[in-house]
């Protein structure tokens, strides 16, 4: 497929969000860069949301897609196929009940232009709630992208859905999300990308993050940090990361599946053996936390 130079691809995976849908695309037609086309994918939708997007269709640049039989098949299933269809040169991935600052677009574009040898940019942006009122900060002007696949693997320190901006050919180098993850899927691909590209950080607020009861963040807790462990497995058997950087790693998974676990009342023997086993692989950590040196949300 030949891109169109300039375009921005803005892909939605779209499930089950017909209360924030009109509000998500919203925010995307109204960017101050409007070089843009809009590609929906429906990921079997119950609920509606996939016939208010078709009201867009006519009218402006928006594009739906849907499964053959409207079944549900994942977010990563549903990007990929969003990919393929995308003809731009800049991709954007925008959740369906998160949204975009009018300004996102113009001025990660101008970053990506000024410096040829950054291949995915980064904002800053607010965690809001489901009524969409800030409730928090994500990233400050003070942040530094220091370009080190550890810290990508580490901390997960920026939202790849909503935040960046990348250039198409990233997917052609690193391949399509993950379609065996049905959560974490977002993690993988930009430890994967972390790798093999250059990262960069523009100092502006462009985004909100939405956090609600409905999250994928918040429902599927338990499959996220169970396929975090098979993320890092596949990362180490990749990339020659650092064995303290691994060990860590391995002690935030234990330790964030364990309060899932004890939180549930299902499996406090597995959550106990696994609070025992983070603690082990990271005991400073785990000092600060029981002294309450470090909070932990």
């Amino acid at each position: 497929m030949a891109y169109v130079d300039g375009l921005v691809s803005v892909l939605i995976p779209l499930y089950n969000r017909a209360k924030y849908i009109d509000e998500t695309i919203t925010s995307a037609l109204k960017q101050e860069y409007s070089h843009i086309e809009i590609i929906v994918v429906d990921d079997g939708s119950t609920d509606g949301g996939d016939k208010l997007v078709e009201a867009y269709c006519k009218d402006y640049p928006v594009t739906l897609y849907r499964h053959p039989g409207n079944v549900n098949l994942g977010q990563s299933i549903s990007l990929n196929l969003a990919i393929t269809k995308a003809r731009g040169e800049f991709i954007a991935i925008l959740d369906s009940d998160d949204i975009f600052l009018p300004n996102k677009l113009s001025e990660q574009v101008t970053f990506l232009r000024e410096n040829p040898d950054v291949d995915l940019v980064y904002g800053m942006g607010y965690g809001v709630n489901a009524d969409g009122e800030i409730v928090y900060e994500i990233l400050c002007e003070a942040h530094e992208e220091k370009n080190d696949p550890n810290r990508v693997l580490l901390d997960c320190y920026f939202h790849l859905p909503v935040s960046s901006l990348l250039r198409r050919k990233v997917f052609d180098l690193v391949g399509g999300f993950d379609e065996s993850l049905r959560a974490g899927q977002d993690h993988d691909m930009q430890v994967r990308m972390a790798e093999k590209i250059k990262l960069g950080f523009l100092p502006r607020r462009v985004y909100h993050y939405r956090r609600h009861g409905d999250s994928i963040s918040s429902t599927g807790l338990e499959r996220r940090w169970r396929n975090a462990n098979i993320i890092l497995d596949k990362a180490v058997k990749r990339f020659n990361y650092r064995t303290e950087t691994v060990r860590k790693r391995r002690a935030i998974i234990n330790f964030r599946l364990a309060q899932v676990l004890w939180s549930q009342k299902t499996n406090r023997i597995e959550a106990a053996r696994r609070f025992i086993y983070s603690g082990l692989l990271d005991p400073l950590r785990a000092l600060r936390v029981i002294t309450r040196q470090e909070k932990i949300k």
